[in-house]
């Protein structure tokens, strides 16, 4: 039987880790909006140009 636990840290690891800044998360947040609005922009990209091909 497979585990699915595939981190390995030990949970006093875990524990003992000072919290994120605020830059810190500032950071993390802009680089995952950026992400999220490339995808949608390709989404959105995508279904555009296929509807100028799907016409019947």
């Amino acid at each position: 039987m497979n585990s699915n636990y595939s981190n390995v840290a030990q949970l006093k690891d875990l524990m003992t880790a000072p919290p994120m800044t605020a830059a810190q998360h500032a950071e993390v947040m802009r680089k995952r909006i950026a992400h999220r609005r490339m995808v949608e922009e390709a989404r959105d990209l995508k279904r555009l140009s296929g509807q100028s091909f799907d016409q019947r």
